[in-house]
């Protein structure tokens, strides 16, 4: 049944503090019912995590009550005053000579409460520390669009007026949609129509248009938009060393937002020259598709029920984007790259499609990695991002011109780009020489089946050649994108490298079956006859093993034949 588990060996660890996702209860006068059923709230409509019953404040354990001794006892109470039912598993836990109960709550999937109306969040406090805060009407609609079930852009904003939208942004739409390749089908109706299609006004029962929360963003007068959404606002800073170069901030419709930031990073984003054939080519330190694809991200995703600003900061060649807002339930930095596209305000995500403002099929992180990688950069990072904020870092560096070329030159060849799978690989493999399926796997988010036959597609295609067999192989560039990188001796090295790995994978096999021979070496290290032969032979002259066997079949084994 749900909630009941065998306990645990004795002397079982405790946490050593309380977090987010660790909480300590008392136990000893015992714990109110209440008490212990919004803890369980408060827990669920955050991230989930463990309350440990009869423990202190302090970390000290003290024991649970006769009480709250019974899992299921315990389990049934908290489902049957949690509205939807929370399913919580319980252990007993023998700390000491004490025992404690080892609450486990998932994270709800919607938000919870108790059945006496009461909704609570564990949050980080004013004070640094974890703690249980009340949820406000705005802290549920945040919750609720982070899971996903809420878009708070489609609601309506009864107290405004058409006359709150700014007519210049209103009619600059066609162009908008035009200069950026979006849906064509809203150039061919008029104005009303395609503010009505796109979802920035909606017709309420009396007859009148009133405008969306999304209308507001897109294109609302700026002095509207700080009386009905006080909580955008979008910040663009320079900074070198500890000094701020560039500090502006705005508060103007999303569509100008993404002009403005764009013509505001020009100047701190100049072109390296590189000639393709007889054609000159601007490599920027920072890719422009990609910029306007992180910060249409960071816009789109932000979370407009809670405070906060959108920075775009460059410091210390780190090009930052971060907006308010966690990631959406189901969506995390290790998935970012394999997951579903989803949105935290979908019909604001749709009208930026439709506009032509990022990319239709919803795979902008792609378009992200891609600027990065095309130049053989590091890849970008979301390492920062925390439950509360999300935090893109683009590292600069100098771009490999040679790298790019060879991959345009692919590309034309293919009349499609490199899936982004296969350009993490190379540039990866273009920075780190050496680079085996799991590895991979960790880069692209996938499994490391999937990261293998990106190796095995690129082999095909002769960038890259294996080393070695099974669990132990790795990829290095082969011979020939080594020369179209104009590094021939670089290979060497790199082939080289394989050689102990080689002979040492050679001499576990011997021990391992007794003996290997020339075929068995050739299969497992993935090398051609003569070279197996060499490896071999060396090994004999070193008496790490015994040649054997007759002519033409010969073998080796780690000791003398009897």
């Amino acid at each position: 049944m749900a909630g009941v588990r065998e306990p645990p060996p004795a002397h079982a660890p405790l946490p050593e503090r309380e977090s987010l996702h660790v909480e300590f209860k008392s136990d000893r006068k015992p714990l109110a019912d209440n008490d212990l059923i919004e803890a369980v709230v408060c827990m669920a409509n955050a991230e989930g995590g463990s309350i440990y019953l009869g423990v202190e404040d302090d970390g000290t354990p003290t024991g649970i009550s006769d009480k709250h001794a019974d899992p299921l006892r315990l389990s049934g109470l908290v489902a049957s005053r949690t509205v939807p039912p929370v399913v919580v598993r319980v252990d007993l836990v023998s700390v000491g000579d004490v025992s404690v109960a080892q609450i486990q709550v998932p994270a709800a999937s919607r938000i919870v409460g108790t059945t006496s109306g009461v909704y609570r969040q564990r949050r980080i406090m004013g004070d640094g520390k974890p703690g249980c805060a009340p949820m406000h009407p705005s802290d549920l609609d945040s919750r609720s669009s982070s899971l996903g079930i809420l878009d708070v852009t489609k609601r309506l904003i009864s107290e405004a007026t058409l006359d709150d939208l700014d007519p210049v942004w209103r009619a600059r739409l066609p162009q908008v949609i035009e200069e950026n390749r979006g849906d064509a089908s809203l150039l061919a109706i008029d104005q009303q129509q395609r503010d009505a299609a796109l979802g920035l006004i909606s017709r309420q029962p009396d007859g009148r248009w009133v405008p969306t929360l999304l209308g507001m963003l897109l294109v609302g007068r700026e002095s509207s938009l700080q009386n009905f959404v006080p909580t955008h606002e979008v910040a663009f800073q320079v900074v070198e060393g500890s000094d701020v170069r560039t500090n502006l901030f705005s508060r103007a419709p999303l569509l100008r937002i993404v002009e403005w930031l764009g013509t505001v990073m020009e100047p701190v984003n100049p072109e390296q020259e590189f000639f393709r054939g007889p054609y000159r080519v601007g490599i920027p330190r920072f890719d422009r598709l990609a910029f306007r694809e992180a910060v249409a991200n960071a816009l789109v995703h932000r979370d407009y029920s809670v405070l906060g600003t959108v920075f775009v900061r460059l410091r210390d060649d780190v090009l930052s984007i971060s907006n308010p807002g966690g990631f959406i339930s189901g969506v995390g930095i290790d998935n970012l790259l394999s997951t579903e596209p989803r949105a935290r305000n979908p019909a604001l995500a749709d009208a930026f499609k439709r506009l032509g403002l990022v990319e239709r099929n919803g795979r902008g992180v792609e378009l992200i990695y891609r600027g990065q990688l095309l130049y053989a950069r590091p890849l970008p990072s979301y390492a920062q991002s925390t439950p509360y904020t999300v935090v893109l870092r683009i590292p600069f560096a100098a771009a490999d011109a040679v790298f790019m070329q060879m991959i345009l030159e692919e590309e034309t060849r293919r009349s499609r780009p490199l899936p982004i799978e296969s350009l993490i690989a190379l540039s990866t493999l273009r920075q780190h020489k050496r680079l085996s399926s799991p590895e991979l796997a960790t880069l692209i988010q996938h499994d490391a089946s999937n990261a293998a036959a990106v190796l095995e597609a690129l082999r095909e295609l002769g960038f890259v050649q294996s080393q070695g067999r099974g669990k132990t192989s790795t990829y290095i560039l082969s011979p020939s994108t080594y020369e179209r990188l104009g590094g021939k001796s670089e290979y060497v090295r790199q082939a080289g490298f394989a050689i102990p790995q080689q002979r040492a994978m050679i001499q576990e096999y011997a021990a391992s079956h007794g003996a290997i021979t020339t075929a068995e070496a050739m299969e497992l290290c993935g090398l051609s006859e003569d070279q197996a032969r060499r490896r071999l032979k060396d090994l004999v002259a070193e008496g790490k093993l015994v040649e054997g066997g007759a002519r033409g079949n010969r073998i080796y084994s780690r000791t003398q034949p009897e």
